[in-house]
This record gives C-alpha cells, sequence and structure tokens, in this order.
C-alpha cells in the first residue's frame, strides 16, 4: 500500500466503496512478511549488536543458546552412534543363534516386529485422543461463551447447536479411540505372552544370548527416547532463538535511521530495512482504510 494507492482507495471510500476484508487480509499478509523480515534480519545481524545497551538481554540470551543448542547437538550425535552400535549388535547376536533355533528365533522376531507396529499404532492412538480431547474441551468452553452471550439471534443458536453435535460427536470419537486403545493393549499384552512362551523354549541353549539382547534392546529403547527428547529439546532452543532474533531484527528495523549503531549493524541489510519500513506504512494504512486505526 503506497501512500498513491491509499489516496486513490480513500476516495473510492467517499463514494462508498469500502472493502474493510480485504484490507484487513492484506495488513494481515503483509504482518506475517514484516514478522519474517524481522526474524531474517535479526538473524543476519545479531553478532554485530553486541554494543547496543537496549538489545543487550536478547544478544547474551542467544549466546546462551548457541551453546546450548551445540552441546545438544553433539549429545544427538553421541546418542546416534550409540544406538547404530546398539543396532549392528543386536544383528551379530542374532546372526550367531544355534540352527535349531532359528525357527523359534524368526517366530519371536516375527512377533517383536507385530508388537512395535502394535505399539506405533496405539501411540497413534494415543495422539489422535489427545487431539480429540483437546477439540472437545475449546468446544464445551466455545459453548459455554456462547450459552452465557445475550444475543440469542438465529446465527447464535445455531451456531450453539452445531457445537453441541460437534461435542456429540468428539465424545463418541473418543469413545472409539478409547476402545481401539482397550483393544490393542490386549493384543499386545497376549504377544507379550507368546514371546514369553517362546523365551523359555530358548531358555537353556540361550541363556546369555538373551541376556545380551535384553540389555541391547534396552539401549535401543533408551537411545530412542534420549533422540526423542533431544530433538524437541533442540527445537525449543531453536524456537526461542527465532523469537530473539525478531526481537532484535525489530529493534534494529525501527532504529536504523535514529541510532548509529543500529545503522552500523544493518548496513549490509539496507535494502531489507528499507522494505520493512514501507510494510509498516502499508500496515498501517490499510488498517486506516480498515477503520481499525
Amino acid at each position: 500500500m503506497t501512500s498513491s494507492r491509499y489516496l486513490v482507495a480513500r476516495l473510492a471510500q467517499a463514494f462508498g466503496y469500502f472493502r474493510r476484508n480485504q484490507r484487513m487480509a492484506d495488513a494481515a499478509t503483509e504482518m506475517h512478511l514484516l514478522r519474517e523480515a524481522e526474524a531474517f534480519l535479526g538473524a543476519a545481524v545479531w553478532e554485530k549488536v553486541e554494543n547496543i545497551e537496549a538489545l543487550s538481554v536478547e544478544y547474551w540470551n542467544l549466546r546462551k543458546l548457541i551453546k546450548e543448542r551445540d552441546a545438544a547437538r553433539a549429545r544427538l550425535a553421541q546418542c546416534s552412534e550409540r544406538l547404530n552400535q546398539a543396532h549392528e549388535e543386536r544383528v551379530a547376536l542374532l546372526n550367531s543363534t544355534p540352527e535349531n533355533d532359528e525357527g523359534l528365533l524368526d517366530e519371536r522376531i516375527s512377533q517383536l516386529l507385530e508388537l512395535e507396529a502394535l505399539s506405533k499404532e496405539r501411540d497413534q492412538i494415543v495422539n489422535d485422543a489427545r487431539d480429540v480431547r483437546r477439540t472437545y474441551i475449546g468446544l464445551k468452553m466455545k459453548l459455554e461463551v456462547l450459552s452465557k452471550e445475550s444475543d440469542a439471534t438465529k446465527s447464535n443458536k445455531t451456531e450453539i447447536d452445531n457445537v453441541k453435535t460437534r461435542l456429540i460427536e468428539l465424545k463418541a470419537r473418543f469413545a472409539d479411540l478409547k476402545q481401539k486403545r482397550i483393544k490393542i493393549a490386549e493384543t499386545i499384552e497376549e504377544g507379550d505372552r507368546k514371546i514369553d512362551i517362546i523365551d523359555d523354549k530358548l531358555r537353556e541353549t540361550r541363556q546369555k544370548r538373551r541376556g545380551q539382547a535384553s540389555v541391547t534392546f534396552q539401549v535401543i529403547g533408551e537411545g530412542n527416547k534420549e533422540i526423542s527428547i533431544l530433538r524437541a529439546e533442540t527445537a525449543l532452543i531453536e524456537t526461542k532463538m527465532r523469537q530473539l532474533h525478531a526481537e532484535i531484527g525489530r529493534y534494529v528495523s525501527r532504529n536504523a535511521n535514529q541510532d548509529p549503531t543500529c545503522a552500523a549493524a544493518s548496513a549490509h541489510q539496507h535494502g531489507l530495512v528499507d522494505v520493512m519500513r514501507a510494510l509498516r506504512r502499508s500496515i498501517s494504512l490499510n488498517h486506516r482504510l480498515a477503520g481499525t486505526a
């Protein structure tokens, strides 16, 4: 939204051509672009803002988060290496089994793969149920709010009825997921019993190998869990870093013309700063045209 386009739009409004929804949509799109630009600019210039007192907190927090992220990545690499070694040991252990136990071992491996697939299915059901529950709680709160509002229009009543219908559907969906989870849990339990029977048959000839396999499977399970935790930790750190980058980019771009230190820090991103300034002006003009400024 340039000044000339703003004047044209104002003139159009004077003749009754009012496009409030379009202006709000344009402002929202431009705001998204501005936020992306702020994060990009902050990531590009943060190392140059150490001497800007107003950004001292963001700068040193970034320094701290970078060390934490690098440490988490190093631990993740180590954990991945240990996990790969555990998988290699598992393969070697299975390949060294006597021939007379191969039939039972093939059955055991097949059962373990089936249990693994069932566990994944159960985890997905649990995640789906959690999402359904969150949606249910949100709609229930919406229903409470709508029910307390004094507006008793037909559209309001229709929306309340729709929410109630949706709540019933979600409740039924949750109950269905619960039954599926119980059924899968029973199947997993039955599979565990079958594995115990197979292990009993193999105990005399492979007691030592079973102990080694137990350790290896435990290492794999713990390794997978640790990798998931470290990946989540790294993602959280990177999210915090992006937020700090956005704060730095916002401050530097807003003060590049007034503060020499900000101007120096963003000198190689001068074109981006100009674009961001134009976006802010365009957002302001669009809000004026929409009547929200």
